[in-house]
């Protein structure tokens, strides 16, 4: 019996050293909040501020490759901009998207290598 006094006691043991980890943190202060709010705008800023550096340097290459592609003759393809919209200003996809065809949803015909569910088990 005295291992499981040991095992017993070094559990008691651990739970009380581990009652401080499960401790709520005391409530920010309005001053920590509003250091908190003012760091997060910041970061956000910056953020906003590299996206689009990294969308003008971004079309500055597409822009010198286009005018070295027009001067060898290669074929190009419409621009797309990096922020998703269409040239022109025309938000969104402009070309139609085909009809979802499927076999499971009925949408489309049997493929020719499936088996007759007619003669499944014969």
């Amino acid at each position: 019996m005295p291992l499981v006094n040991n095992h017993l006691s070094a559990a008691v043991l651990s739970l009380l050293l581990a009652a401080p980890a499960f401790a709520k943190l005391p409530a920010l202060t309005p001053e920590q909040q509003q250091a908190a709010a003012a760091k997060k705008e910041q970061a956000a800023a910056q953020a906003e501020k590299e996206k689009k550096e990294l969308a003008a340097s971004m079309e500055n290459v597409a822009s010198r490759w286009r005018e070295r592609a027009n001067a060898n003759g290669w074929e190009t393809h419409p621009q797309v901009s990096t922020t998703g919209q269409a040239p022109g200003g025309a938000g969104g996809n402009t070309a139609a998207t085909p009809a979802i065809r499927s076999e499971k949803a009925g949408t489309a015909p049997p493929s020719a290598d499936v088996k007759d569910p007619e003669k499944k088990g014969k």
